[in-house]
């Protein structure tokens, strides 16, 4: 019988990039919610715990930064309130699935973790360049995924404007006017007590629309991360001893990332065809086009 964390591991192996985020923060989430309960058992001053999260929050004053630069990344991944995770895990789920949908795993982890990473700078940048954070800016600290999940919000919507979902009380609502919602909220909500999240948010939503936009145009301006999480990949994969000859079936995850890769490479042809004619086609994209209308 396997153990429960040889269970989790299992399945976060063969789970999809959506599923994995998800997993990740809320392992992450209830590893220090234990820490706290044992540290309370244990009479550790709070402060201690406080010292921990903190290492892992990143700091808006750009000497703790350099010091713990980590953080950049981690704070994506870290809540304190179950409400704060609960709301921004459904918001990455709702989100998370279309995005997927249309441009597979790969794509949505890039720009989760790119768009905290833009997130996380902006906070950083506007709390040492506005006089209004003068007074803070040596004390705060961001945490939550929102930055990465906006980006995915804003991305998707970039991407399918006009795809509707259902929401309680209003009916369906296009994508685009959610987005713009968002935006406008966390643009007015700078002034509020949480400054620094709003503007994290606004950091990772200006991420996912360029990043969409520049998809748009033939410019993966991802694909270093991309190949970076490659490259980790085969640097911690164990070598089979044994010549592997067969070919194993694709993963829904696999797949509908080629699908959708087929399609941008026929949606770029048709734009191609719409601008230059058909004749500016290469014998190459007509092979293609021929191929994919025989289908």
């Amino acid at each position: 019988m396997n153990s429960p964390v040889e269970d989790l591991k299992k399945f976060f192996k063969g789970s999809n990039a959506l599923n994995r985020l998800i997993i990740i923060n809320g392992v992450v989430f209830f590893s220090l919610r234990i820490m706290f309960s044992i540290f309370a058992l244990f009479n550790v001053p709070p402060d201690s715990y406080r010292l921990v999260l903190h290492q892992l929050m990143l700091p808006s004053s750009i000497y703790r930064l350099v010091l713990q630069p980590w953080s950049l990344f981690t704070y994506m991944f870290v809540h304190e309130e179950f409400m704060h995770i609960f709301s921004n895990m459904l918001w990455l789920y709702i989100f998370g699935k279309i995005f997927l949908y249309y441009k597979g795993g790969r794509m949505l982890t890039t720009v989760y973790v790119l768009g905290g990473l833009s997130g996380g700078l902006l906070y950083v940048l506007a709390f040492n360049f506005f006089p209004l954070f003068t007074a803070v800016v040596q004390h705060s600290y961001a945490l939550g995924a929102s930055a990465g999940i906006l980006a995915i919000v804003i991305a998707t919507a970039t991407y399918v404007p006009d795809y509707a979902i259902n929401i309680i009380f209003l009916g369906p609502v296009k994508l685009k006017y959610i987005a713009l919602f968002s935006v406008m909220s966390d643009a007015i909500k700078i002034q509020s007590g949480n400054a620094g999240g709003h503007i994290a948010h606004l950091g990772g939503a200006i991420f996912g629309y360029i990043f969409i936009k520049q998809m748009q145009q033939g410019n993966n301006i991802g694909k270093w991360f991309e190949n970076l999480l490659e490259n980790l990949k085969t640097l911690f994969k164990p070598k089979p001893k044994i010549r592997v000859v067969h070919k194993r079936p694709l993963t829904d995850e696999q797949y509908n990332e080629q699908r959708k890769a087929r399609q941008d490479e026929i949606d770029r042809i048709l734009d191609k065809i719409a601008k230059s004619g058909y004749e500016s086609l290469s014998k190459q994209e007509k092979e293609i086009l021929f191929k994919e209308s025989s289908k």
